[in-house]
């Protein structure tokens, strides 16, 4: 394994002078008080900010709504645990015991928070340069492949948005059903378009994840055959 600091000079695109906050970074708090949880605090909003910047600037004719969308699907943990995946973050974790025993290293929220963490100590080393420079390298991809707008929106915004444009009214979700434990809950919802005599009903492990299934499968149905629901 290379050292941390020539990792880290690879993969961030950044050399640290202040070799100290990079152990911090890297450190969980299950070791003990000293921790990166104030870093993660620093780079969730440098990293917010930068991420901003970019899709402003590359984005030009997207609204309010459409860069908040993005700039929420780039910075969410998922795709930070992806990005610290990808670099082989995990092998540079400091975990206390148990945390280490029990899958740590590849946990997803950790390894997001870490890569926070190690956007917070750059931003402090270097400043915002150096920072905006770390995340347009980590980030570099995906910002070049920025996806459409409309797969950002969940299904129940592109459901109520697809029958607007119809000037239908929306649907009206209903939960017919909780089973399970208090631990391991499922909801059945069943989503109702009246004016279009449809109605479809799906399970997840929450009321909201239920109606999002619910909407995404009313959506297959009118887009495949929307002349059955007219």
């Amino acid at each position: 394994m290379i050292t941390v600091d020539r990792f880290l000079a690879k993969k961030l695109n950044y050399e640290f002078t202040n070799k100290t906050l990079i152990q911090e970074a890297l450190t969980h708090r299950s070791v003990g008080s000293r921790n990166n949880e104030r870093l993660e605090f620093l780079g969730d909003g440098a990293l917010n900010f930068v991420i901003a910047s970019e899709i402003y600037r590359l984005k030009p004719a997207y609204n309010e709504g459409q860069l908040s969308r993005l700039r929420a699907n780039l910075v969410r943990g998922i795709t930070l645990a992806e990005i610290a995946r990808e670099i082989g973050l995990g092998d540079y974790v400091k975990l206390g015991s148990g945390t280490l025993k029990s899958g740590g290293f590849d946990r997803s929220s950790i390894l997001a928070d870490t890569v926070e963490a190690l956007l917070g100590a750059v931003y402090l080393d270097g400043g915002f340069e150096a920072v905006h420079q770390s995340v347009c390298y980590l980030f570099e991809d995906r910002l070049r492949n920025l996806p459409a707008d409309d797969p950002l929106k969940d299904p129940k915004t592109r459901l109520q948005e697809y029958l607007q444009g119809r000037k239908l009214p929306v649907p009206e979700y209903e939960l017919v059903q909780t089973t399970g434990s208090d631990h391991q809950r499922e909801f059945l919802v069943c989503a109702k378009i009246y004016k279009l005599n449809l109605e479809t009903s799906a399970t997840g492990t929450s009321r909201r994840r239920a109606e999002q299934a619910a909407a995404t499968v009313a959506l297959k149905k009118l887009e495949s055959d929307p002349d059955s629901y007219t």
